[in-house]
């Protein structure tokens, strides 16, 4: 029974708490309450954000902006546009953030504007596809340009390498994030200045070929501009791709100093920034490169330091491999994070919403994720996965938004130490519902798919969270011998007080 379960997990708590006490006692202090503790600064959070954001997007694939929207002037209008989208929905963001100071971002938001389920499915496609694929995409960019001078053509030996490495990438990043949350806002504070170094790199060296009088490339700039609505969709969809990770903050918000101040200025901060750098870094690449060769390249940054950089042309790949290390580094942090929440809310077994009782880091949680993440790296035919799911992530954060608009009218008591203009979120909600038809409309097959696998979760809701008080007997004795030996091995237990 569910009772026998909760009991083992009560005495083990009991156990653990009566062992702390005793050893304040003998040190004539008294017990610090066991809670998260706000370490994270104004810089952190800025440097999360533009962590999370920069990661291979810029460096490899800007092409299919440039592709779809058929001219370099329209290529750079549309990275302007996705940069006012992405400021758009960071400002709805902070609202959220600042009105609902949870950890777990949409997940917690859409729990809140409209319940229990809707929130489960989008759990169980976070913690099942979303997260994990995207580690392992981002850990096998990592190790494909670590690897970059060594294979030129990838062989079975290189994706052997590349996998090993990619394994040896989350392991380390696990690692850290398990260890202190200082540590790991401190490795993605160093990443994040290395991406910056890598653009204001390129940014530079265009500005000086620019003043060299390289401008073939931006005259008549407008010729061949798409006219159809869908492949602007598109070129949106790839800008959008590498614009993603503007709310990643909002996963970590109770770890933040001043969260009224510091979540929504870090937001404005870092979506400024990136918006600026990726346009400039854009201007740089059509200043060097012509669009037939940009549209050629598989990693745009690599050629462009090929034909500008001469004998240091080999920063390039290890830029790259650091950010992308960055990346994953932010959305391993942010994904331990987003668990413990569901956990917390009764959605996911209790050990994963407990913290380590000295480092204050949500240990189980980030070990689940970190086991994922691996077994996607196995997998061959992942990019197929992170299609079927690609539009998810916008619904999601378009039912986030909307859910805003809903508490706005459900609670409208709640302190709103920020209270945006409704015509904003309203906005967001109808760009990211065109967002969500385009793949229908231009992929149905692949994003019926992605809904079909999204609604494996309902049973699973229904057995494991609705109807958790009557669980087989056998299933509860197991969950509480995993609590119990998480406490014991893992030093971890469920926090003093819940938010």
């Amino acid at each position: 029974m569910a009772e026998t379960a909760h009991n083992a997990s009560s005495q083990a708590r009991q156990r653990k708490n009566a062992s702390t006490d005793l050893h304040d006692e003998q040190d004539g202090q008294e017990r610090e309450p066991l809670q998260i503790k706000k370490l994270l600064s104004l810089a952190d959070g800025t440097l999360l954000i533009i962590g999370m954001i920069i990661g291979s997007g810029i460096f490899i694939s800007p092409k299919g902006v440039l592709s779809y929207s058929g001219s370099v002037g329209a290529a750079l209008i549309i990275w302007a546009a996705c940069g006012i989208f992405s400021m758009l929905g960071a400002l709805c963001m902070a609202e959220l953030g600042t009105t609902i100071p949870k950890f777990g971002g949409e997940y917690i938001y859409i729990h809140e504007a409209f319940g229990a389920l809707p929130a489960f499915l989008y759990l169980w496609v976070l913690m099942v596809i979303l997260k994990p694929t995207t580690q392992a995409i981002i850990m096998l960019t990592f190790a494909e340009y670590v690897v970059y001078p060594v294979f030129i053509e990838c062989d079975e030996t290189s994706l052997l390498t590349k996998r090993l490495l990619a394994v040896a990438g989350i392991l380390f990043l696990t690692f850290v994030n398990v260890l202190s949350v200082r540590w790991s806002a401190h490795l993605t504070n160093i990443l994040s200045y290395s991406k910056l170094l890598a653009t204001f790199i390129i940014i530079i060296t265009g500005v000086y070929y620019l003043a060299k009088g390289y401008t073939d490339n931006f005259e008549d700039s407008f010729a061949g501009t798409t006219k159809s609505v869908g492949d602007i969709a598109l070129a949106m969809y790839s800008g959008l791709w590498a614009y993603s990770g503007w709310n990643v903050l909002n996963n970590v918000t109770e770890e933040m100093k001043n969260i009224k101040r510091n979540l929504p200025l870090a937001i404005v901060l870092a979506v400024s920034i990136v918006t600026c750098i990726y346009l400039l870094t854009n201007v740089a690449y059509f200043t060097v490169l012509s669009p037939q060769e940009l549209l050629r390249s598989d990693a745009v940054a690599v050629t462009f330091a090929q034909k500008t950089l001469g004998v240091m042309a080999w920063v390039m790949p290890l830029f790259v491999a650091l950010s992308t290390l960055g990346a994953a580094n932010a959305s391993i942090f942010t994904a331990g994070r987003v668990y413990f929440s569901g956990a917390r809310e009764g959605q996911l077994p209790d050990v994963v919403a407990m913290i380590h009782i000295r480092r204050r880091t949500p240990v189980p949680a980030i070990l689940i994720n970190c086991v994922v993440a691996l077994i996607m790296v196995q997998i061959s035919d992942i990019d197929t996965l992170t299609t079927y799911f690609s539009f998810i992530s916008w619904l999601v954060t378009g039912i986030a938004v909307a859910g805003l608009i809903t508490l706005r009218w459900t609670k409208p008591n709640l302190p709103r130490p920020i209270k945006l203009p409704i015509f904003i979120p309203a906005l967001f909600v109808v760009m990211s519902l065109f967002l969500v038809i385009v793949p229908f409309y231009t992929r149905p097959i692949v994003s019926s798919i992605g809904v079909g696998l999204t609604l494996t979760g309902v049973p699973l809701y229904f057995l494991g969270v609705l109807y958790k008080r009557k669980r087989m007997r056998l299933l509860s004795n197991i969950l509480g011998s995993i609590t119990w030996l998480s406490q014991v091995f893992l030093e971890v237990s469920i926090t003093d007080a819940r938010t």
